[in-house]
């Protein structure tokens, strides 16, 4: 199966050889990658990757990447974190749809990472309880590689900020 799913970096300040970045990502095997270096000192990767599985095709090419640049650090793995419109649009419903739904199952509906005038949320959590509801047409796929990269992107918070230096979280299961 293909997946589709893009994955982020921070460049060290000694990568500045963008062309030779590019070839170097090629030659590890991210040749299924459209590669972006607009924003100084990122890079970011739109992968294509057909594997058995989405944990596989992340998994490889983090890998890839990994062996490619192996200084750049990994920032988000997407698709991940959404705002309603974005789940809207996947989903195939108007927005105002999306926003009714939250509304009128607000104590259902999956709780906001962030929540203001612009919310958002975990697109793996959101398809995961409107594909339990019933009713909509929930891409497999799709939502595959959002459980994974919610995975990923967690995984990578846990070992940026160990939980013995946060102190106590019981706090967060009251």
């Amino acid at each position: 199966m293909e997946y589709i799913f893009t994955l982020k970096y921070q460049l060290a300040d000694h990568d500045s050889d963008l062309d030779g970045i590019v070839e170097w990502l090629g030659a590890a095997g991210c040749d299924d990658a459209l590669v972006g270096v607009g924003q100084p000192g990122r890079l970011a990767l739109e992968f294509s990757r057909e594997a058995d599985s989405a944990e596989e095709a992340v998994r490889t090419a983090l890998a890839d990447v990994k062996n490619a640049v192996p200084s750049a650090r990994l920032i988000e793995a997407a698709p991940d974190l959404v705002g309603l419109t974005d789940v809207a649009d996947i989903v195939g419903i108007s927005r105002q749809a999306m926003r009714k739904l939250m509304v009128a199952h607000r104590g259902a509906f999956p709780i906001p990472v962030h929540e203001g005038s612009a919310s958002i949320w975990h697109l793996a959590e959101v398809l995961g309880w409107l594909k339990a509801r019933g009713g909509y047409q929930i891409d497999t796929g799709i939502l595959e590689i959002a459980q994974v990269a919610l995975e990923v992107n967690i995984t990578k918070e846990a070992i940026r900020h160990p939980v013995s230096r946060r102190g106590d979280l019981e706090l967060l299961t009251v």
